[in-house]
């Protein structure tokens, strides 16, 4: 068992004094949010790590991120981690931990993948409060008139769970509440997360509490957060959640692990303060966006850096030579052998995630190949031919099993990248309508030939568009797997994108448009990893 350094020492090595800590325990703290507030700018870049559609094989995004930061560091340049927290939902159901492998993850592990902090806990409970406020309100006269059936406040639960994706609430007659159809969300993806992920100080969390609409009354107008005068009882709730973690790398490199994941069903990127928090305290900051380059990094660029004035100077395309062979068609099982004509067919998944960074969002793209020994050099010579037309080049890294010295040439080659920083850019301008910014996401980052909306989706974007949100960007929900709706593999062109719904996020600031049969509460998989966890002598045993 690997023992961290005193988070202390960790935090003095940043220039975080220990009255600035307030410590769970001797490996992880929270950092004072005023202390924070009180440091001066610095000039420091801010590098995003992305990746092409993720596959069985597996990419390593989080691994890639933390070996970068390890090899930064070991050439002696300043650098820090900005990184999303894991849900629990994956970490029992299929998908396991997400705090990276080998000898390129975070510590303590354990802790980040389970309870952590408490702040997954404390977005559930203002969540839940929320809408147990909104039904109180209701079962007590109503006085704000509102339509039951328009309340858009869903429960939240952070574990997987499919029996609660459609629910009815208060059975057993009129003292139990009014009987209502609604639902929960994983945590990860409820708005009161991306709203305190998005927030810049207590006051602009507080703002955005109150901001939330919590249905409609019966004469069309909204009520919000503020009406049932909630945003004060949620903001007690979440204020020590809104202060950044910090924690550590297995070598020693500071992390500020902060904000919840699953950029396809949610904007999926870590906190704001946690990355200002990182860029105030290094010279670099590494941070990352979720599943591949279609879904996070378009929501980190046109919804956080377009609300924040964050922008990224360099984006890293994470992939795997097992991963391009996946896309070109060679089954999980076959993946280790040498397949040249797959891998070339597999990479126009990659070569349009690197196309889009670089031609509709103004980024300086490098391509890091996170290196397995199955990886044989007539493939990796390949990847870096395709690539060559692009202007951008492949570096393969050892990083899992070496560490930050596996990757300083990944380091170096970001280094020199960094020389000539993007020029970010959007996908869509913000006074065009929701349909259009739309139209513009499917056909410029989904190469889709269309979008096509429900009845009641569109219903709901022309409602949304009449009370004034039409400004707003979007957040489409997707598979994670696919440029389409569907799973299509490779690069897939002229295939529709079906809107399913449309959801306010007034909040954090955004329009949720759910594509296809897309869920925001996952489903456990026949065979759960939660069946093999277990504690032994007081140890964790069968996390993955």
């Amino acid at each position: 068992m690997t023992h961290p350094q005193p988070i202390a020492d960790i935090a003095r090595s940043i220039g975080i004094p220990d009255e600035a800590l307030l410590r769970y325990g001797h490996d992880k703290a929270k950092v004072d949010l005023d202390w924070l507030a009180s440091l001066p700018p610095r000039r420091t870049r801010l590098v995003l790590v992305t990746a092409m559609s993720p596959t069985p094989a597996g990419e390593g995004k989080t691994t890639t991120s933390i070996g970068l930061a390890d090899g930064l560091r070991a050439l002696g340049e300043e650098a820090v981690l900005a990184l999303r927290e894991p849900s629990m939902g994956p970490v029992f159901g299929m998908k396991g931990g997400a705090t990276g492998g080998g000898r390129a993850r975070l510590l303590p592990e354990d802790d980040i993948n389970l309870h952590f902090t408490g702040d997954f806990a404390a977005i559930a409970a203002a969540n839940n409060l929320l809408a147990a406020l909104v039904d109180n309100h209701i079962h007590h006269g109503n006085a704000l008139d509102i339509d039951p059936r328009s309340i858009e406040i869903r429960r939240a639960i952070d574990v997987n769970d499919r029996s609660l994706r459609h629910i009815v609430t208060s059975l057993g007659g009129r003292s139990n509440g009014v009987l209502a159809e609604t639902g929960f969300d994983i945590t990860a993806a409820s708005q009161i997360m991306a709203v305190l992920c998005l927030a810049e100080s207590r006051d602009d969390l507080r703002e955005r509490l109150s901001r939330i609409v919590v249905g409609e009354r019966y004469d069309g107008g909204e009520v919000t957060a503020a009406e049932l005068s909630a945003a004060g009882a949620l903001t007690a709730i979440l204020k020590d959640a809104l202060a950044p973690n910090l924690v550590q790398t297995l070598e020693g490199t500071p992390a500020f692990v902060h904000g919840g994941p699953f950029a396809n069903i949610a904007h999926g990127c870590n906190s704001v303060l946690a990355t200002r928090a990182a860029l105030a305290t290094g010279t670099i900051t590494i941070t990352e966006a979720g599943f591949g380059a279609d879904l996070g990094a378009e929501k980190f660029i046109d919804i956080l850096c377009r609300q924040s004035g964050l922008r990224p100077d360099l984006s890293v395309v994470v992939a795997t030579v097992r991963a391009l062979k996946y896309h070109g068609g060679v089954p999980v099982r076959d993946v280790a052998a040498e397949n040249v004509e797959a891998l070339r067919a597999g990479a126009s998944n990659l070569l349009r995630h690197v196309e889009n960074l670089k031609d509709v969002f103004g980024q300086n793209v490098l391509v890091a190949l996170n290196a397995f020994d199955t990886d044989t050099p007539a493939e990796l010579q390949a990847v870096a031919d395709l690539l060559e037309p692009l202007g951008v080049r492949a570096v393969t890294s050892t990083h899992f099993t070496d560490g930050g010295a596996g990757s300083i040439d990944l380091a170096r080659a970001v280094l020199a990248d960094l020389e000539k920083p993007s020029e970010t850019t959007f996908c869509y301008p913000e006074d065009v309508s929701l349909a259009e910014k739309a139209h513009l996401v499917a056909t410029r980052v989904y190469r889709a030939g269309a979008v096509s909306w429900s009845k009641g989706a569109r219903r709901k974007l022309r409602g949304l568009e009449e009370r004034g949100y039409g400004r707003l960007p979007i957040c489409i929900a997707k598979s994670p797997y696919s440029f389409a709706a569907e799973k299509l593999m490779g690069a897939p062109s002229g295939h529709t994108l079906p809107i399913t719904d449309v959801r306010l996020s007034a909040g954090a600031g955004f329009v949720v448009l759910i594509a296809g049969s897309v869920m925001t509460m996952p489903g456990l998989p026949a065979q759960p990893n939660a069946v093999d966890i277990d504690v032994a002598d007081g140890v964790l045993t069968g996390l993955q």
